[in-house]
């Protein structure tokens, strides 16, 4: 039994150390692995190595390059003389036709329309003096009639009084007393009354008649009619209340707002009424209906107090007569203005394309050289500048756009510089 069991051991042993030879490397494997490992960590460095040296070659190899200068190229430019003359100032702005005269057609008296007149409508057309609106005038036909036999009456007794007073003053006579009639005597109080009566008889008849003048309702001016808020004849209307509108078309008045430098130009200022020989002349402008209008215009006074909001002076442009012409200068039309403005003597004047800023220009030196000046500015539109100082007939100015502009730079001029607006005569 024990044999057995000592066999069975030494076979078990036997096994694991047939295992452990197995488990065991060779000799020939570990040194490839060793080598392998070798290549994976040595050959990335080789190829870092090599193309930092081959770029390092490269640039060694790379031929210099030349520096040359670079030439500063002059910039071409167009040029103009200045002219001297005298300069007539212009403000343009805008504006507002507004009728002068516009009032509400509004009756005196209550009652109810019996006549309306056929150009008492929108957009109507009436002349001074023409019957609109008539309000049956049968009531206050009766009142005056009441009023002239009151009157009558009143009339007899200051006339019965009168002689009753006459007769008095015989018979004291003939009486002969020592001492003057007393003014109850000779019935002078009586007088009085009957005169006072008299005199409010006929107060009451002007009032009647002037009642029965107001169921008659007149245009006061030659005009139109804004608007009819009445239906027609047969419609009761009470005092006061507004039957339409109207305007006068004999003038109308266009309120332009001015700016302190702008009233500057024109040489008003608050307060201004024109003369009798006449105000600012202006011309007035629109496109109606496709057509390019104009009226002339003046201007006839100014607003008694700056704008608070806008700090600007509104002065009026009058136009006369503004329905004579092919196109009339309606109420409501928004206009432009040209204001001739004050005439300035010896002032330099150059295209509008000179200035720079607010007053700087660019002049071309002998030497093709650039300098900056700055000027007296008087005036400037679209068209031109107007400059009062600064500046001689002999200096060339720049009328060309420039970028990267600097005192000095260099510059060629591509034409011969000529007078700004036209040679002088």
């Amino acid at each position: 039994m024990s044999d057995k069991i000592d066999d069975g051991q030494n076979n078990q042993g036997h096994f694991q150390s047939a295992d452990r030879n197995a488990m065991r490397p060779r000799p020939k494997e570990g040194l490839k692995l060793w080598v392998w490992r070798g290549l994976v960590f040595i050959l990335p460095i080789l190829v870092i190595l090599g193309a930092v040296g081959g770029t390092a070659a490269m640039g060694a190899l790379k031929p210099e390059l030349e520096e040359k200068e670079q030439a500063v190229k002059a910039v071409p430019v167009l040029t103009a003389r200045p002219i001297q003359q005298n300069v007539t100032l212009q403000v343009k702005t805008q504006g507002d036709v507004q009728p002068r005269t516009e009032i509400g057609l509004t009756p005196q008296v209550s009652g109810q329309i019996s006549y309306m007149s056929p150009q008492f409508i929108d957009g109507g057309r009436f002349k001074k003096g023409e019957l609109l609106i008539r309000i049956e005038p049968r009531e206050f036909e009766l009142r005056v009639t009441q009023a002239k036999a009151e009157l009558a009456q009143m009339e007899t007794v200051l006339s019965r009084e009168q002689s009753e007073s006459l007769i008095a003053r015989r018979d004291w006579a003939e009486i002969g007393g020592p001492e003057a009639p007393s003014a109850l005597t000779l019935r002078e109080p009586q007088m009085a009354e009957a005169r006072a009566n008299l005199a409010a008889a006929q107060a009451r008849l002007d009032e009647a008649e002037l009642q029965l003048s107001r169921t008659s309702i007149y245009a006061p001016f030659t005009g139109r009619v804004t608007e009819r808020l009445i239906d027609g004849a047969g419609e009761f209307v009470t005092a006061g209340s507004r039957l339409g509108e109207i305007y006068a078309s004999d003038i109308m008045d266009v309120r332009l707002p001015l700016t302190h430098e702008e009233l500057r130009r024109t040489g008003l200022r608050l307060g201004y009424e024109a003369p009798k020989s006449g105000g600012v002349k202006t011309v007035l402008s629109a496109n109606v209906a496709g057509q390019f209008m104009r009226w002339p215009a003046e201007i006839t006074r100014t607003d008694s107090r700056f704008d608070g909001q806008n700090r600007v002076l509104f002065v009026y442009a009058e136009v006369k007569d503004p329905f004579a012409g092919d196109m009339p200068l309606a109420p409501g039309l928004f206009v432009e203005a040209e204001i001739e403005g004050q005439t300035l003597s010896d002032m330099w004047v150059l295209p509008r394309a000179a200035l720079r800023g607010a007053d700087k220009i660019y002049l071309a030196n002998d030497d093709n050289r650039l300098s900056i000046r700055t000027v007296d500015i008087m005036s400037t539109d679209r068209e031109r500048v107007v400059i009062s100082g600064g500046i001689s007939a002999h200096d060339v100015v720049i009328i060309s756009p420039i970028r990267g502009v600097a005192e000095g730079m260099k510059i060629d001029r591509v034409n011969k510089p000529q007078a700004s607006l036209g040679e002088q005569p």
